[in-house]
């Protein structure tokens, strides 16, 4: 198997970090270089036609792109450590918060990057308002997930999960556009040096 990536992007490290927590390492990395655009190479997007990282290639040729996609495959080939749920509302509160770390923290994390630095401004247009105003929806979540980790060891409760590597990966990103934990938020500084003494936080 190989997976096609970006070691500086945060969503492959997602992928990385969840391999290395089900201690899986028997896969080939392909390291592209984003802003010479080469996942925008026609062969690649043949097999991604979104271009985007990471992507994994099966032995058969069976491409799949998107993050927890990914993810969720390596969880159903390999159930233990069980990253995505064990019962029925484990499941569900698992994906509710990693949903909820992605789209109003990683994702808004993500569009402050790219429209307000214009790294990838020869395939988009940048609109450096939005870029700010993401920024500042992004600051707001830190404060939301701090409240709600003073009465949680993990993101979505008591143990590990995708969620805490959604939110791990986010935050460490979020340094590039200068957001950072700060004194207020003393429960999002506790569980960052929790997670990020994992072995898998340095995949």
């Amino acid at each position: 198997m190989k997976i096609y990536e970006s070691r500086t992007a945060p969503n492959p490290r997602r992928v990385r970090m969840f391999l290395a927590e089900k201690g899986i390492t028997d896969i080939e990395f392909i390291q592209l270089d984003l802003a010479g655009g080469d996942n925008l190479k026609p062969e690649y997007l043949a097999r991604n036609p979104f271009g985007k990282v990471p992507w994994l290639e099966l032995e058969d040729g069976t491409c799949i792109s998107e993050t927890v996609a990914i993810c969720r495959y390596f969880e159903e080939m390999f159930p233990e450590p069980a990253l995505m749920g064990d019962t029925p509302l484990q499941k569900a509160q698992i994906e509710m918060w990693q949903r909820q770390c992605e789209i109003y923290f990683m994702n808004q994390v993500g569009m402050c990057f790219q429209h307000t630095t214009g790294y990838f401004k020869d395939r988009m247009t940048p609109v450096k308002e939005y870029g700010v105003e993401a920024g500042k929806n992004a600051a707001k979540f830190m404060s939301r997930i701090d409240a709600h980790l003073a009465d949680n060891v993990y993101v979505a409760g008591e143990s590990f999960s995708i969620a805490d590597v959604t939110l791990l990966c986010a935050v460490d990103f979020a340094r590039v556009v200068q957001l950072r934990i700060t004194d207020e938020h003393p429960n999002l500084r506790r569980w960052h040096e929790l997670v990020s003494a994992r072995a898998s936080a340095q995949a």
